[in-house]
């Protein structure tokens, strides 16, 4: 009789092991199948970190109710067990709420895509390209070399600057002698060939117009949208490409001369 009860709860357990297991893999499946549906709107990285968070959480929740249900099958007063777990978790909670807060709030920048690997942001004080996305810290990287590893729970501010276009502004100088009407022809002409071979340009090149009548010559402002954080590269390219072009037609370009005049 003994024999019977024991391979009783031996069957019992093996088959609360077999069923839990095969929740946890159903569940797997379940969050790779809707992330491959939304797979347009989130990178592989930041997939795997939504499945990996997933999974834990579901994997952690089967363990314990599993070995709970498996003491209560052989004969244990899982009730004395079950309060034990609900101090310890209190006490745990308490203990780390820091990283507990960290947690959620690494949930909460994947889950918002507030920025991804690659983007260049700016987090409270610190700017950056981001490094890595964890679900306690962010890792940023200073263009000069540094390093910030900020804990999500003190992230106050995001501003991401590569979540859309830049803006490349030009202001150029011509001599008030200079025809305005020859030099837009000259710089239109030019810019239809610059758009296509720059290729961070991502628009049309506008001639905004006069900026500013200044005391040696014409301001004229030129704008581009371009590739996000390209802006100061493109502006380069231009202002060299327009000197260039300045000089093979002969617009002038105003800088400052000192006049001596002579009382002899």
């Amino acid at each position: 009789m003994l024999e019977v009860l024991l391979d009783t709860k031996l069957m019992h357990s093996l088959a609360v092991i077999i069923g839990f297991s095969f929740i946890y893999f159903v569940v797997n499946k379940i969050v790779k199948r809707m992330l491959k549906i939304k797979s347009k709107k989130l990178m592989d990285k930041k997939q795997k970190t939504v499945i990996s968070l997933i999974n834990n959480i579901t994997k952690y929740f089967l363990i314990i109710v599993g070995i709970i249900t498996i003491l209560s099958i052989n004969g244990f007063d899982t009730s004395s067990l079950i309060a034990s777990l609900g101090v310890a978790s209190a006490v745990v909670a308490l203990a780390f709420q820091d990283t507990l807060k960290d947690l959620f709030a690494g949930v909460f920048i994947v889950f918002e895509n507030q920025y991804n690997i690659g983007d260049t942001v700016k987090i409270n004080d610190f700017k950056g390209e981001v490094i890595s996305v964890g679900l306690r810290t962010t890792k940023l990287k200073a263009y000069t070399g540094e390093y910030a590893f900020i804990s999500n729970r003190t992230i106050n501010s995001v501003i991401n600057y590569s979540m859309s276009k830049s803006l490349a502004i030009v202001n150029v100088d011509v001599a008030y002698e200079e025809d305005l009407n020859k030099v837009n022809k000259v710089l239109e002409k030019l810019f239809m060939k610059l758009q296509d071979e720059i290729i961070d340009i991502k628009g049309e090149i506008v001639i905004d117009g006069v900026d500013n009548l200044g005391e040696s010559g014409v301001t004229i402002r030129i704008t581009a949208p371009t590739t996000p954080l390209k802006n100061f590269e493109v502006e380069r390219k231009l202002r060299k490409e327009i000197k260039c072009e300045f000089d093979r037609v002969g617009i002038t370009i105003p800088y400052n001369q000192v006049v001596i005049h002579n009382g002899l």
